[in-house]
């Protein structure tokens, strides 16, 4: 089992398959794009799937999102997918997606054994969305969602980050959007993950900030505390449910004492938190021969140096180098 010193159990495996992307939203980077990982540093779709299957199969992982970057960029996402799905005991498979491609790829993953779908959605306004992203695709985001439920991947979880100034006013028609095609809508606070390093706490859209908003139109009651697990997401039913909204505040209510998440970078490199400085490589191990137990044993030891959490409010807190599409989500 990946256990730390905290007593916490890492059983939820975020694995990055690209840095790549085909937006340039503003709090992830900057509007030219960055400087790509070199192919032969990333890791082939045999060494993600070898690295998976000892995560599932010695180290006790039940869950398994493929993230980015934009994972639908990688070309050999639907054979990961239906390999990773073949494993025993089967982990639970999702992707975290911009969603756009997705009205192409829905079927196909689905088909291979994808479970669900976090799909990226900042706005429903195509000029925001433009300023937000550099790019004109809020259409191709739409369709990708809408496919996705027609797959039958749910439950198709919308992501919303909501920035002061530009989409902040967004929430309540957000909230109505997902609503009415049963999509369960998440806000999450921004985090300082830019690689222009420009967030400021002042700038960030809080979760209270979001739930007033919210409260001004809806009848909003939290669900039981003891549901939420290790889930990220504090939920509150919607005008009595069934329906529910979900908010993500890493920064203002951090819930790292429950985290039981590790990521596995596009290069090989496992880091134990959205904000590590610090990263322990499994690639070089990997192509120089090791077994599956010493890649194991190389995994228990990186976990076991997790910290107790990620330090935004310690003053020596210093934001990571790589920046969150260089990461995985």
């Amino acid at each position: 089992m990946l256990v730390d010193t905290f007593g916490r159990t890492a059983t939820d495996l975020r694995v990055s398959l690209t840095d790549r992307c085909n937006l340039r939203c503003s709090y992830c980077m900057p509007p030219e794009g960055l400087e790509w990982l070199p192919k032969p540093e990333v890791l082939t779709d045999d060494e993600v799937v070898r690295l998976v299957r000892v995560a599932v199969e010695r180290l006790g992982v039940t869950e398994v999102r493929y993230t980015g970057g934009e994972p639908l960029l990688r070309r050999g996402l639907v054979d990961i997918v239906r390999r990773t799905a073949e494993l025993r005991p089967r982990p639970q498979i999702s992707i975290t997606t911009n969603g756009i491609g997705l009205d192409r790829l829905a079927v196909p993953l689905a088909e291979a054994g994808l479970d669900r779908v976090n799909v990226s959605l900042d706005t429903l306004d195509r000029a925001v969305f433009r300023r937000l992203a550099h790019r004109d695709r809020l259409d191709d985001v739409l369709k990708g969602l809408a496919a996705a439920a027609d797959a039958g991947l749910a439950p198709v979880k919308v992501n919303a980050v909501l920035m002061r100034g530009v989409n902040d006013h967004e929430a309540v028609p957000l909230l109505r959007y997902c609503l009415e095609r049963g999509y369960r809508l998440r806000f999450i606070e921004q985090m300082p993950l830019d690689a222009q390093h420009g967030w400021t706490r002042e700038g960030m859209v809080t979760a209270d900030e979001i739930l007033a908003r919210l409260g001004e139109e809806f009848t909003l009651t939290p669900e039981d505390p003891a549901a939420r697990g290790s889930a990220p997401a504090e939920t509150f039913l919607v005008d009595g449910g069934p329906a529910a909204v979900g908010v993500i505040a890493s920064v203002t209510r951090p819930f790292c004492g429950a985290c039981d998440r590790v990521r596995l970078t596009a290069d090989g490199q496992v880091r134990n938190c959205l904000f590590a400085t610090e990263e322990s490589d499994l690639r070089t191990a990997l192509r120089g021969g090791a077994s599956d137990e010493e890649l194991a044993e190389r995994w228990r030891a990186a976990v076991r140096t997790k910290r107790a959490g990620h330090g935004i409010d310690d003053p020596s807190f210093l934001q990571p180098a790589r920046p969150m599409s260089a990461i995985g989500g």
